[in-house]
């Protein structure tokens, strides 16, 4: 078996140079862009992520064949794995979207519950592998909160299954994918690290939104970083939003303002979490399920 399409193939970015100004040493604003190698990269990956989507109107499909809740649980369950075993949430986004690739490949009429349980098992077992420097065994991966429970030989097998429907395309470009990519170097550390983490909230927050799922990774990567930024950071927010908007084509522009208004309401729920008490996206996660459950 030709084993070329596991390699990575990301392009490894140089830093940009920026300068401190104002009166708080701790926000920085752009200087100058040394943006060729970045923009040359971004494109690439706006080109890759067309291969990593599901098929067409999923939403449509997941809605008449009653799996918005069940898809929710299972999300619910990778980041419980993720909390669990310390993983990253790039290996969470890589096992939704080979989850919801699938799904939408197979297009099947009669899903249960314990198939998509099976194949989630198999998603986030393949993202493991493939995104993770420690691998685990099928017994360790299948924590509580799974209402059911497969031998090893049957997880093998779905995930074989799985590899074959996806054309062994485990490389995707997912919205996490593009916020990696934004170099913020005009932040100091503990600010950016405090950024990435709202915006990584924010997109597990959109995961959960089956209005998303009609935007591509790039869209929604940009709109959780826009608000984000927006609202830890604004007065750096108009020159590096711009710049990074202005590499995309027409329509995509138009895309991000439509996603950006759906981010903005989930950036005020996140919000209102954080009031409240501090949250992790776990328990951010639960809140929102509830609420889906109880409409």
């Amino acid at each position: 078996m030709n084993m070329d399409n596991l390699l990575c193939d990301e392009v490894w970015l140089s830093a940009d140079t920026f300068e401190e100004v104002g009166d708080d040493d701790e926000l920085i604003v752009l200087k100058s862009y040394q943006n060729e190698e970045f923009e040359e990269a971004f494109t690439v990956y706006l080109e890759k992520e067309v291969s990593c989507l599901p098929e067409p109107h999923y939403t449509k499909y997941l809605h008449s064949n009653n799996l918005v809740f069940s898809r929710s649980r299972v999300i619910q369950w990778f980041i419980k794995c993720r909390s669990h075993f310390n993983l990253s949430f790039g290996t969470v986004f890589l096992a939704v979207n080979y989850l919801d690739r699938f799904v939408s490949i197979c297009q099947y009429n009669d899903w249960q519950y314990w198939m998509l349980e099976l194949l989630s098992i198999a998603s986030l077992s393949i993202a493991i592998k493939f995104n993770e420097m420690s691998p685990l065994s099928l017994h360790e991966i299948q924590v509580e909160g799974l209402d059911y429970s497969f031998q090893p030989k049957v997880i093998l097998k779905m995930e074989l299954i799985l590899l074959k429907a996806l054309g062994w395309r485990l490389n995707s470009v997912t919205s996490y994918s593009f916020v990696e990519m934004l170099n913020v170097d005009f932040l100091e550390p503990h600010l950016y690290e405090k950024l990435i983490s709202q915006v990584t909230e924010l997109l597990v927050q959109a995961t959960l939104d089956q209005k998303m799922l009609e935007f591509k990774p790039s869209i929604i990567g940009i709109s959780a970083f826009w608000c984000t930024l927006d609202q830890l950071f604004p007065p750096i927010l108009d020159t590096y939003i711009a710049y990074i908007i202005r590499i995309f084509s027409q329509s995509h522009k138009d895309d991000i303002i439509k996603c950006h208004k759906l981010m903005e309401a989930l950036t005020s729920m996140c919000s209102e979490n954080h009031h409240n008490c501090p949250l992790s996206p776990t328990t951010v996660l639960l809140n929102t399920l509830s609420r889906i459950y109880d409409c």
